[in-house]
């Protein structure tokens, strides 16, 4: 029995790993980046309008596996994704994720994609709209402790929406400042590899703080960080991992994506539960101040928000049709008869 192909209403369009890189490119890098932080920026000014809950989380001793669904009424859109330090040790990816947006009106997919790279990508672009927000204006040199995968894509979107000039790179590992050096050759950037987190603090107005292992650690202690910094924490996504010495939050004032969420995960769990934050919708809406002063230090405790996911599935959802980066598949059962979904399986028997 010949089964027919399945009509286009059921086929979704599904962003590949290797679509997506060429996506990427043919966009351009620093340009998505610039793009996908307009497409955060956008969803943060209606944050009211979204559901938020703290991602569904299953933490294990060795790494965690979460959920992060949101909707805006019109779409959802959810993100799988998984954070085991330990992978590197085997040649496996520390992070991978891949994700899914829907239309609310009939709960059919739209799109699914990886979001290995997309994550990446989303990441930096979501520091990057921070740091425009909360850094010292001008600001030109970060200092980027953590050289892994994240590092390049950090670099490249501070340089495309703040304006950064140069990078101080350390990492406990030589092989992977050398490896970021080498990949952000050609990008405009200049690249200096540091002995030492204090050596590549020198003349750095930002400051990221990007590690990978589960544990509490001082990356930053208090004495290395001086007033009128900006510091983007990205590293401390989970419970049990910090990166920054308690004294620094105290000096600080903390930017936030979603309090409930970040108390647990972010910097903030070595604090009180009242301690006071800004969620960082309310800066770019306006209803709450930023950076004040020269000598201010600015925090922002990011853990990664499903409304970021959200804005990064919107924008491959309204741009990938028309580069032609991906395959539709059949995802759908689609039967003639809606309520004879039997009767379809029947007719494919062999």
């Amino acid at each position: 029995m010949t089964v027919l192909p399945p009509s286009q209403k059921a086929l979704v369009p599904f962003v590949s790993v290797g679509n997506m890189m060429r996506f990427i490119h043919h966009v351009g890098i620093e340009r998505m980046l610039i793009d996908l932080a307009d497409y955060i920026e956008a969803d943060f000014r209606r944050w009211p309008q979204f559901d938020k809950t703290p991602r569904v989380a299953s933490h294990s001793e060795i790494g965690v596996i979460e959920l992060m669904p949101t909707s805006d009424g019109v779409s959802y859109g959810f993100k799988y994704v998984n954070g085991h330090p330990g992978n590197t040790k085997s040649g496996l990816q520390t992070v991978t994720a891949f994700g899914l947006l829907a239309n609310v009106e009939t709960g059919y997919p739209v799109l699914l994609t990886e979001m290995t790279v997309l994550t990446a990508m989303r990441t930096a672009a979501m520091s990057a709209l921070a740091a425009k927000y909360l850094a010292p204006k001008g600001a030109h040199t970060m200092a980027m402790i953590g050289n892994g995968a994240q590092s390049e894509f950090q670099s490249l979107a501070m340089k495309a929406v703040v304006g950064l000039k140069s990078v101080r790179l350390y990492d406990i590992d030589r092989a992977a400042s050398e490896k970021a050096a080498k990949n952000l050759r050609g990008h405009g950037l200049n690249v200096t590899i540091c002995d030492s987190a204090e050596d590549s603090m020198e003349g750095a107005q930002i400051i990221t703080t990007c590690t990978a292992d589960k544990q509490y650690a001082t990356i930053l202690s208090d004495n290395m960080v001086g007033p009128g910094v900006h510091i983007n924490a990205i590293g401390g996504d989970c419970p049990g991992k910090t990166e920054l010495a308690p004294a620094i939050l105290h000096r600080s004032d903390i930017f936030v994506e979603y309090p409930e969420q970040t108390r647990i995960e972010g910097e903030i769990q070595q604090l009180g539960p009242d301690h006071p934050v800004t969620e960082l919708w309310q800066v770019i809406e306006g209803t709450a101040p930023g950076r004040r002063h020269a000598d201010q230090i600015t925090l922002f405790d990011s853990v990664g928000f499903a409304i970021e996911d959200f804005s990064a599935l919107r924008y491959v959802r309204d741009h990938v049709r028309e580069t032609g980066c991906f395959e539709d598949v059949d995802l759908l059962a689609d039967p003639d008869d809606p309520r004879d979904l039997f009767g379809m399986l029947q007719r494919a028997a062999p």
